[in-house]
């Protein structure tokens, strides 16, 4: 009987480099982290504590779902808990950082003809509470199943179901006028 003990394997998903978990996923984690804090710095800092946790845990990942869902879902964590800990310290709002673009910083999305829709379009988006704005993110720009979107948010899929459909209801109607 031997008195080594057998080490386990390392994960294979351990090896990625950050640089790559960036390429493939940042985007979509900033717009999982803008849905839910709504403000652009704010939104940057979620997704670099997010990265950076997903990066150091990728030994823990066990592979029970697509790795995308996995870092979506810890940018999703990251965000409320940014969030929780923003209302805890009870701060001046004047003090939370900017909600535009800094004059005179090029933003291609602003100087398109359609600068009023997209405005209107986050402003409606702003009014829904951040699951539901999550969950339309989730849906209709990264494209993910209702299935994967409840497990990313840890809800139940006819939750995901409902309050997709009451969000879309909302932001119909008050982007009536772009039909």
């Amino acid at each position: 009987m031997s008195t080594a003990t057998a080490e386990q394997p390392e994960s294979p998903w351990a090896a990625i480099p950050i640089e790559q978990l960036v390429a493939d996923f940042g985007p979509a984690m900033y717009r999982v982290a803008q849905s839910i804090v709504g403000e652009r710095t704010m939104a940057e800092d979620v997704v670099q504590d997010a990265l950076l946790r997903a990066w150091q845990h990728l030994g823990d990942y066990r592979g029970d779902a697509p790795l995308k869902n996995w870092v979506l879902r810890i940018t999703h964590n990251c965000a409320v808990s940014t969030l929780r800990r923003r209302r805890e310290e009870l701060r001046d709002p004047t003090v939370m950082g900017e909600t535009e673009e800094a004059p005179g910083t090029p933003d291609i999305e602003r100087t398109v003809a359609g600068r009023a829709a997209v405005d209107s379009l986050w402003v409606a988006l702003g009014s829904l509470d951040s699951v539901s704005r999550s969950i339309v993110v989730l849906r209709e720009i990264e494209r993910m199943t209702y299935e994967e979107i409840a497990e990313v948010l840890g809800l139940p899929l006819p939750t995901v179901k409902t309050r997709l459909f009451r969000a879309r209801r909302t932001l119909s109607e008050r982007l009536k006028e772009w039909r």
